[in-house]
């Protein structure tokens, strides 16, 4: 962990993990990521309810990997800022004993890594500074923290659109899944190309000089788990997945895609 994270924190310059913050309703943010934030809504308003949608199926499918799947064990990756219903939270309200690794690379989430090294006794949660493009050290590291020999979720939350290379997606997804064991599962979602607003907001987005988001293809997004046996409902948008009350009130209709898979 960086000596002092603060210090290394650029608040010139938007960045997404402050602006989904924002959009959540939260208060780690600069006025350079408002700013941004309300120009992107500006463009294309639904993208509020894409981050408020995408947060409420994190919730679903951690209930449901703690729950019904068994799972105890996960590997939350590029996790981001702290906000209502982190992965341990929820994980542990359905198992107390759950144990969760975050990894960031991310100066401002490490300033605030105190808030999400919290755990109930009988769990624990910890926090590793890596990069989602080096998998092997996330999986060496990781080895440390976890039981490598009983399932673990892997958590990757709207963060490969960061990542500029399709094949390099999928030989992240590949390398990370393949080191953890059978009965392990994927648990994502990213937002598509389909809505040209929302491709134009990111484009201006992107051209501020933050780093760059990429928005898929739906096909694209579904073949992240080929190889692995999708939960049902499949690959959906976030709305769709096995749909409950939000706490963020109306459930609107997105164009981001989702879905859970287990490892055979």
């Amino acid at each position: 962990m960086a000596d002092d994270p603060v210090n290394a924190i650029d608040t010139s310059v938007p960045h997404s993990a402050r602006i989904w913050n924002y959009w959540l309703g939260g208060k780690d943010n600069y006025p350079v990521d408002r700013e941004a934030g309300d120009q992107y809504v500006s463009i294309y308003p639904g993208i509020v309810d894409i981050a408020r949608t995408g947060r409420h199926f994190l919730a679903r499918a951690v209930r449901y990997l703690a729950g019904e799947a068994g799972v105890r064990q996960f590997l939350d990756v590029g996790t981001g800022l702290p906000t209502v219903d982190n992965t341990h939270e929820v994980a542990q309200r359905v198992a107390p004993e759950a144990r969760i690794v975050y990894v960031d690379n991310d100066p401002l989430v490490l300033s605030h890594a105190h808030a999400l090294l919290t755990s109930r006794p009988e769990g624990e949660t910890s926090y590793i500074e890596s990069d989602m493009r080096d998998p092997e050290q996330i999986l060496r590291i990781a080895r440390g923290r976890l039981d490598f020999d009983r399932p673990i979720a892997l958590m990757l939350m709207g963060v490969l659109g960061h990542v500029d290379s399709y094949d390099e997606i999928l030989h992240i997804i590949r390398t990370l899944m393949g080191g953890l064991p059978s009965g392990s599962h994927l648990a994502l979602y990213d937002d598509t190309d389909t809505d040209e607003a929302h491709n134009k907001a990111q484009q201006e987005y992107d051209d501020t000089g933050a780093v760059p988001y990429r928005l898929r293809r739906p096909e694209q997004i579904a073949g992240y788990f080929d190889g692995f046996e999708l939960v049902e409902p499949g690959v959906v948008a976030c709305e769709k997945w096995r749909p409950e009350p939000s706490p963020f009130g109306e459930t609107p209709s997105t164009s981001t895609l989702c879905g859970v898979a287990r490892k055979p």
